[in-house]
């Protein structure tokens, strides 16, 4: 196929005339409609999608049921700000969220609009419930782009450079990434180091009764699709409760079915005190929220947390559209086998390839990280951009991850079909074989 085409060319010469530079695209695509995991650009062109609006997108395309449900609200109600004027939609989506998040005892919700939102406004929650001011963040994290979000985040180039200063009293701790351990040990017999960290951090770095708050992604995303061993969660919510720091699991982009689990946090029996959500949450609405106990929930005033479009009535329609369709569909499950069934033909392709380093995945998270020389583990970063751009040529829309850009991530629609995957596969394989003659 010929890409892009001549009505996306068009198309980008006006982006080019009126969409700030640093917007990035990382495909020369203008996509005209899209349907469970198939999309179709304004030339024609159809792709199977792998990237699932990062993440957005765990319950496919315009899901009909929650299409349906915007309809519905939109001719009813689009906005007046819950905060002036309330409506019930709010309160039903909440009481979804209470019924499906992975904690025991009284919980209370608050919305926003995005990751980063529901990030910072997590924070604020647990400085104001501690009356402490230190947050703890890890390596290789993303957790999103506003000054806060940005502190927290490892990855320098393009999120941070240039737009410094960031927010004060954040540290930062390396995470469990054992294809790349920081203190060059070998899982499982290196004894956990990267929770060993912590005695001394606390004795060199900071006081652990100064610290808020410890925000983790159960499996970090941006950073590599890194999934950690199963004793880390675990210890770091021991470490948290022994000192009296909040625990927060970012599940903005592991939520809603994507690791073979409702959440995260459930494939590693961890209990967070507050969960951040967005992503799939609303099958492309913005949308996130803030989800945890009540007593830590409740400790902002009226009034010190909040938004003039948070919790948007189509948005919170969609929301609890979104969640009954991914367990009516029973997504989770689904997930669990895309996942299975993608890593038998990932480590099929390993043996031919050795082009990969390593194969990472929690259920239909799926991790490639590609490398030069497997004993050197240097990174393959021009030869992943390579590959994704010859998926693309193939009709495979698939996109890279890492601090270092050279980890290849799938997230695929959950209702993606046997087929579809099959053949998303096939071309993935032939565009490892023409990158590594």
């Amino acid at each position: 196929m010929e890409l892009p085409g001549p009505k996306s060319r068009a198309l980008i010469e006006r982006k080019n005339k009126c969409t700030a530079r640093g917007i990035s695209q990382g495909t020369p695509l203008f996509i005209e409609k899209a349907s469970g995991a198939l999309m179709t650009d304004v030339d024609g062109n159809e792709f199977i999608d792998f990237y699932g609006g990062i993440g957005v997108l765990n319950a496919g395309h315009c899901p009909k049921s929650v299409v349906d449900a915007i309809k519905e609200q939109a001719e009813k109600l689009i906005h007046t700000c819950f905060m002036t004027s309330m409506y019930e939609g709010w309160v039903d989506l909440a009481e979804k969220l209470i019924q499906i998040t992975p904690i025991k005892g009284d919980l209370k919700v608050t919305y926003v609009n995005s990751g980063a939102e529901a990030v910072e406004n997590a924070i604020k929650i647990a400085r104001s419930y501690t009356k402490r001011t230190g947050v703890i963040a890890f390596e290789m994290a993303f957790h999103g782009r506003t000054n806060l979000a940005m502190g927290l985040t490892s990855k320098v180039r393009p999120y941070k450079y240039g737009f410094g200063p960031f927010a004060p009293e954040i540290y930062k701790i390396p995470s469990a990434y054992c294809y790349r351990c920081y203190y060059h040990s070998t899982y499982p017999g290196c004894g956990m180091h990267c929770l060993e960290q912590f005695e001394r951090f606390f004795a060199a770095e900071v006081e652990p009764e100064t610290i808020a708050a410890m925000i983790i992604e159960p499996v970090q995303g941006e950073g590599g699709f890194i999934v950690p061993p199963k004793e880390f969660l675990p210890g770091l919510k021991t470490i948290a409760e022994k000192h009296g720091i909040v625990f927060i699991a970012d599940e903005i982009q592991t939520g809603f079915g994507r690791t073979g689990k409702m959440f995260a946090v459930e494939n590693y029996g961890v209990e967070p005190d507050l969960m951040t959500m967005a992503k799939s949450i609303a099958a492309g609405m913005p949308l996130s929220a803030v989800v945890g106990k009540k007593e830590i929930m409740d400790a902002p005033g009226p009034g010190m947390i909040g938004g003039t479009y948070a919790g948007n009535p189509l948005a919170c329609a969609a929301g609890l559209a979104t969640i009954n369709y991914i367990e009516h569909e029973k997504l989770s499950a689904r997930a669990a086998k895309i996942g299975a069934f993608v890593v038998g033909r990932l480590k099929g392709m390993q043996e031919k390839y050795s082009l990969i380093g390593d194969i990472r995945s929690l259920g239909a998270m799926i991790g490639i990280e590609l490398v030069k020389d497997r004993e050197t583990k240097e990174p393959a970063k021009e030869e992943t951009a390579q590959i994704t751009q010859a998926c693309l040529s193939q009709g495979l829309i698939i996109i890279s991850a890492g601090v270092y850009g050279n980890i290849i991530r799938m997230l695929m629609p959950l209702v993606i079909t046997d087929e579809q995957l099959e053949k998303a596969l096939n071309v993935l394989d032939w565009a490892f074989a023409k990158v590594q003659k």
